[in-house]
C-alpha cells in the first residue's frame, strides 16, 4: 500500500481553526479523507486528458483537462494542511490505483463523452453542490477562504465537462445517445454507491460543527438526491439523453454487462 505524505507542503499553508477540542478528532479523520480523495483524483484528470488526445480533441482542452490534475493535488495539500492545523499530521494511506475506463467498445469520441459524464457531469456536480452548502454554512474565516478555493475549482471541473456534453451529445446519432443513456445506468448506480458510502447517516455533528466542515450525513444525503433530481437528471435529459430512466434503472446496465441480466 502505497503511502501518501503531504505533511511538508501542508505545514507551510496551515490556516487559522476555530479551537473546538471536542470535535478535533472527527475533523481531523474528515479532512484526511479529504485530503486522499482530492489528491487521488489527479490521476483521473491526468488519464481523462491523454484519452482526449488520442481522441483528437482540441490542444487546449486538453491542457486544460491536464490542468485539473494539478488543482487537485494543491486540493490534497489544502486538505492536508487543515490537518496540520487542528493537530494531526497529513499523512495516510494512498487511494488505490484504479484503471482508468477508455471504453474500447465505442469510437475515442464516445468514450470520451462517457467518461466526461462520469466525472464531469454527475462526480463533479455533486461535489459543487455538497461543498457549496458545506461553504455557506461555515462562518466567515481562514478555513472558508480555503474551501471557497476548492469549491471555485470544481465548478471550473464540472462546467468543463458540461460544456464539451453539451457541443458533442445532440449531434450523435440516435444509437449512440442510446448506448450513452444504457452507460449512465451503470454510472449513476457508481455514483450513488460512492456518494452513500461518504455520508454515513451516523454522522451527526452538533450545530457548531460547521465551523470545522463537519455536516449531517442525512442531511448531504438528501443534498445529493435533491442535485441528482433536479440538476443532474433534467440538464441530461434536455441533451436528448434518456436520463431519468437511466435513474430509474440504475445498476441493471452492470447486470447485463456480467450476463446477469
Amino acid at each position: 500500500m502505497a503511502t501518501l505524505d503531504l505533511r511538508s507542503l501542508a505545514r507551510e499553508r496551515r490556516p487559522e481553526v476555530p479551537e473546538l477540542p471536542e470535535l478535533t478528532g472527527s475533523a481531523v479523520a474528515t479532512w484526511r479523507g479529504r485530503m486522499v480523495n482530492e489528491h487521488g483524483s489527479a490521476r483521473v484528470f491526468e488519464a481523462l486528458a491523454l484519452q482526449m488526445r488520442s481522441a483528437s480533441f482540441d490542444a487546449e482542452l486538453v491542457d486544460t483537462c491536464a490542468g485539473f490534475a494539478e488543482e487537485e493535488r494543491r486540493h490534497g495539500v489544502l486538505c492536508g494542511a487543515v490537518v496540520e492545523a487542528l493537530g494531526g499530521e497529513a499523512i495516510a494511506e494512498a487511494l488505490d490505483e484504479q484503471p482508468f475506463p477508455l471504453h474500447p467498445d465505442v469510437e475515442p469520441i464516445e468514450g470520451v463523452l462517457r467518461n466526461l459524464l462520469s466525472i464531469s457531469c454527475l462526480s463533479e456536480t455533486v461535489a459543487v453542490s455538497l461543498i457549496g452548502a458545506e461553504r455557506l454554512a461555515m462562518p466567515e474565516g481562514a478555513l472558508r477562504e480555503l474551501l471557497s478555493t476548492i469549491w471555485a475549482d470544481e465548478v471550473g471541473h464540472a462546467r468543463f465537462g458540461w460544456a464539451i456534453v453539451s457541443r458533442r451529445v445532440p449531434s450523435l446519432d440516435p444509437a449512440a445517445r442510446h448506448r450513452l443513456g444504457v452507460y449512465l445506468q451503470v454510472a449513476l448506480a457508481h455514483l450513488e454507491r460512492h456518494e452513500l458510502a461518504h455520508l454515513p447517516l451516523a454522522a451527526c455533528p452538533p450545530a457548531e460543527g460547521a465551523a470545522l466542515g463537519l455536516c449531517s450525513g442525512r442531511e448531504a444525503r438528501a443534498l445529493f438526491f435533491d442535485t441528482v433530481s433536479g440538476v443532474i437528471l433534467p440538464r441530461l435529459q434536455a441533451l436528448g439523453l434518456p436520463a431519468i430512466e437511466a435513474w430509474r434503472r440504475r445498476g441493471q446496465g452492470e447486470l447485463r454487462a456480467a450476463g446477469l441480466g
